[in-house]
């Protein structure tokens, strides 16, 4: 009996030791030596991560990241956090959560396969899809349309390089054009120097509403590919991916991500006051119930024929 308290004792020492030691290292170990954790944040990614009238970051995904620094305080243990917003684009935000710039990125990041080679993520919060946002007066349909056209598409991005193995891969011969960031993707159809721009209808729908004719414009019904949305971490540091996912876990599962979504997605937000009207869909319903943290867009839905190719050729 002695000899089972006592291995008992010493597995309870083993395991808080362990913990203490997993908080010694990787970022759990850098925010506590700093007392700072820093957020990669978008300045046009409404309604995930943006600048509101204020000049002051807003958005869902910033409202999830706060759930994980709220985690990250009690795992550590300290009185206060210091939380600190550093902007970065599609094109940036992997090279500055590599070389440790940013701890967690709340924007509005595709997690696929071929990104977690170089980072990680928490498990999905969004399901989208890429689609072509082009003036109605236009008349673009699908991708054919596009033929020999200017099409836009952020730098950066996952909707950028399926674009342009497309055009490749299908000899559309179009005039492909990056844009910083998704406030000059769509200035860039509004004022006609692209005909289209190919992005995920989300991000689609928020410029379209927030700007001067919405009625103009039109998103394709056509869906070019499947992309869900994860906090992105740095890869290979299982302690602080540990605190991370089980914070969103504990979001998704228990319901409040219904509380945080509504107040995105379905009622006026910053700066204009303009609801989006999106309502949650079934495939992030199930992600809600069963968090994966999948790469695969198989996991989430049906993917569309144009992702299959590009998807296909990469496996050869």
């Amino acid at each position: 009996m002695k000899f089972s308290k006592l291995l008992v004792g010493l597995v309870g020492a083993g395991l808080i030791a362990g913990a203490a030691q997993a908080q010694d290292t990787g970022t759990l170990k850098k925010i506590k030596e700093t007392g700072t954790i820093t957020l990669g944040v978008r300045d046009s990614s409404n309604p995930f991560s943006y600048l509101d009238d204020k000049q002051s970051y807003q958005g869902y995904s910033i409202d999830l990241c706060l759930k994980i620094v709220t985690a990250v305080q009690k795992q550590l243990g300290l009185t206060s956090l210091n939380v600190k917003m550093n902007p970065v684009t599609s094109a940036t935000r992997i090279p500055l959560m590599a070389n440790g710039t940013i701890d967690l990125e709340c924007g509005s990041t595709t997690n696929n396969v071929e990104r977690q080679k170089q980072v990680a993520f928490a498990p999905t919060t969004f399901v989208t899809a890429n689609r072509i946002l082009s003036k109605k007066a236009s008349g673009i349909k699908t991708l054919a349309d596009l033929k020999g056209k200017a099409v836009v598409s952020t730098s950066g991005t996952s909707n950028l390089k399926q674009l342009t193995q497309l055009n490749a891969d299908q000899n559309l011969g179009i005039n492909i054009l990056p844009a910083k960031d998704h406030a000059e993707a769509f200035l860039m159809v509004e004022t006609g120097r692209a005909v289209a721009w190919v992005m995920d209808d989300i991000l689609l729908a928020s410029q379209v509403s927030n700007s001067k004719n919405p009625a103009e414009y039109e998103i394709s019904k056509e869906a070019l590919s499947v992309e869900p949305y994860g906090i992105m971490l740095r890869k290979d540091d299982p302690a602080f991916k540990k605190v991370v996912d089980t914070a969103i876990g504990n979001v998704l599962t228990s319901g409040d991500v219904n509380r945080i979504y509504h107040k995105w997605f379905m009622q006026p937000i910053p700066p204009k006051g303009i609801a989006l009207n999106w309502p949650m869909s079934d495939q992030l319903k199930v992600v809600a119930a069963k968090p994966t943290d999948s790469g695969e867009p198989s996991a989430y839905a049906a993917v569309p024929e144009a992702q299959k190719a590009v998807l296909n050729k990469k496996k050869k």
